[in-house]
C-alpha cells in the first residue's frame, strides 16, 4: 500500500494518539499537562507494548506490526471500524472479514466501560479470548499483561492442555458450582460455532481442547448449546483475603463481545475487601 509520509502508518498513529484525551482512556490528567492527547508511554501501556516499539512505529523504523499488536493499538486508540480497517491496511494486513470473531471494541463501548471506574470489568471475544480489562480487574485477579496475548483465553485456562500456569487469574478462584461453570463455558463455545462457523481461531481452540482435555471433550460430546450469563466466584486475593463476587456476563449484539463484570453485595465485608483490592493494586509483573 503506497502512502505519503503524512498519511503513513507512523503519522496516523501519531494523529490518532494526539486526538485522544487521557480522560477518554480512563487516565488521570495532571495539572499543567502540556499534551492534549495520549503520551507515547500511555499508549504503550494501554496497548501492552513497549514504549520503544511505539517510537519505532511512529518514526517509520517498524512498519509491519503483528495482527495482535494492530488489534491492541486499535482498541487503545479507540478507533472506529473504518479507522481500524485502515490501520490494518497501513500495516500490510488484511482487515477482519465479516463472519469472523470480532476483537474490536467500539469507541462508545470503551467510553461506557471507562466510566465504570474501579469496578472489575473485562471484555472477552466470542471464543473467550480476553481483549480488554481495566485496573479494577487487574487488581482483583492479577494483571494479565504478563502473558502472551494469544494465551489470554478463559476456555484455555478453564480446560488446560498439558502443564503450565494460568494466564488470566494470578491467584486461586473457585466457583459455587464448578461443574455448572464448566458446562456453561463449553455450551457457550458450542453456540459460538453456530454464530461463527468459519472462524479459524475458534476452530483451532475447539480442536485443541477436544484433543487435549478429557473434561472438555466429555462436555462437548453432549451437544449442549447455551450462553454463559452469570456465576458466583470467590477470589483468594493475596493482599486482602477471600473476596466473594457475583460475575455477570453481558453480550454486545452481533459481535458477541462478552462484558464480564465482578461486583460484591452492597454493604458486605466482601464489598469492602473488593474496594481494598483496588487500593492495594496489582503486584508488578513483567510485560511480554
Amino acid at each position: 500500500m503506497s502512502t505519503t509520509p503524512e498519511s503513513g502508518l507512523g503519522a496516523m498513529i501519531r494523529t490518532w494518539r494526539d486526538r485522544l484525551p487521557p480522560s477518554a482512556a480512563g487516565l488521570p490528567v495532571a495539572r499543567g499537562r502540556r499534551a492534549a492527547g495520549l503520551r507515547r508511554e500511555e499508549l504503550a501501556d494501554l496497548a501492552g507494548v513497549s514504549v520503544d516499539y511505539i517510537v519505532r512505529l511512529e518514526q517509520g523504523r517498524a512498519t509491519t506490526p503483528s495482527v495482535s499488536v494492530v488489534a491492541s493499538l486499535a482498541r487503545a486508540l479507540q478507533l472506529s471500524t473504518a479507522e481500524r480497517d485502515h490501520l490494518y491496511r497501513l500495516s500490510r494486513l488484511a482487515p477482519p472479514v465479516d463472519g469472523a470473531i470480532c476483537d474490536h471494541l467500539p469507541p462508545g463501548m470503551q467510553r461506557v466501560l471507562t466510566r465504570l471506574g474501579d469496578v472489575a470489568v473485562a471484555v472477552f471475544a466470542a471464543d473467550w479470548q480476553l481483549v480488554w480489562w481495566n485496573r479494577g480487574w487487574a487488581a482483583l485477579l492479577g494483571d494479565p499483561s504478563a502473558s502472551l496475548p494469544r494465551l489470554r483465553n478463559f476456555a484455555r485456562d478453564r480446560f488446560p492442555v498439558g502443564a503450565g500456569p494460568a494466564h488470566l487469574a494470578r491467584w486461586p478462584v473457585t466457583e459455587a458450582d464448578r461443574d455448572a461453570t464448566d458446562a456453561a463455558v463449553v455450551s457457550d463455545l458450542r453456540r459460538a460455532t453456530g454464530r461463527f462457523p468459519r472462524d479459524s481461531r475458534l476452530a483451532a481452540l475447539i480442536r485443541d481442547l477436544n484433543a487435549g482435555n478429557r473434561r472438555f471433550a466429555e462436555l462437548w460430546a453432549t451437544g449442549a448449546v447455551a450462553a454463559h450469563r452469570e456465576d458466583h466466584k470467590t477470589v483468594d486475593h493475596p493482599s486482602v483475603g477471600p473476596v466473594t463476587v457475583d460475575c455477570d456476563v453481558l453480550t454486545d449484539g452481533d459481535s458477541e463481545l462478552k462484558i464480564v463484570i465482578m461486583t460484591a453485595v452492597p454493604g458486605s465485608a466482601d464489598e469492602t475487601r473488593l474496594q481494598l483490592t483496588a487500593l492495594a493494586g496489582s503486584p508488578a509483573t513483567p510485560r511480554t
